[in-house]
């Protein structure tokens, strides 16, 4: 591959290291075409999974201000690029590695923190942002209502109160004066 090549598909990565919320990468050592091609599809959408070479993937992810990934970049490798849910993602790999036990994840970086294959692996087991927001909203939801309840109270009690004040008004019982009003003509003599 000539100077420019290289040059162009490190610029390339860089782009894509930038640009991404997350990159996972892996080993694919025995897996065959059929097996990455269906790899690429379970990822969905929101990833791109390429196969890279360790030097220029290494000079790129630097570029980027990634330097994490030096260590991991040996033997044959690929990495996720992930533009959308990360959560998504690592579901899609920690899933077909069950599957296909040839693809190893060595690690990755989430938002410009390094993470293990295990924290990759604990990040899979999170439920997707979208079922996140729901349950968060659905909590807001039942706090406020809690709270609405709460305010509530003491308006249904002072409404019990001045109907039953005034039912015994409209009895005749205006004449009676009020407990209050006893015990204040009682401390004043």
């Amino acid at each position: 591959m000539a100077r420019p090549d290289k040059a162009a598909a490190v610029a390339e990565l860089a782009d894509k290291f930038r640009s991404s919320n997350a990159a996972v990468l892996t080993e694919y050592r025995g897996l065959t075409v059929a097996q990455l091609k269906e790899l690429r599809r379970s990822l969905g959408e929101n990833a791109q999974y390429a196969v890279v070479k360790n030097t220029l993937t290494k000079v790129a992810a630097n570029e980027a201000g990634i330097s994490e990934l030096d260590d991991l970049l040996e033997g044959p490798s690929a990495i996720a690029f992930v533009s959308g849910d990360p959560v998504e993602a690592a579901k899609g790999l920690r899933d077909f590695a069950k599957a296909n036990p040839l693809l190893v994840i060595k690690g990755g970086v989430l938002e410009g923190k390094a993470l293990g294959a295990d924290e990759i692996k604990k990040l899979a087991d999170l439920e997707s942002r979208d079922v996140l927001l729901a349950k968060l909203a659905g909590a807001m939801k039942g706090s406020m209502a809690k709270a609405a309840a709460t305010f509530q109270a003491p308006l249904t009690q002072f409404a019990r109160t001045a109907d039953a004040l005034r039912a015994k008004v409209e009895q005749g019982g205006a004449g009676e004066p009020a407990p209050a009003a006893e015990s204040a003509e009682a401390a004043a003599e």
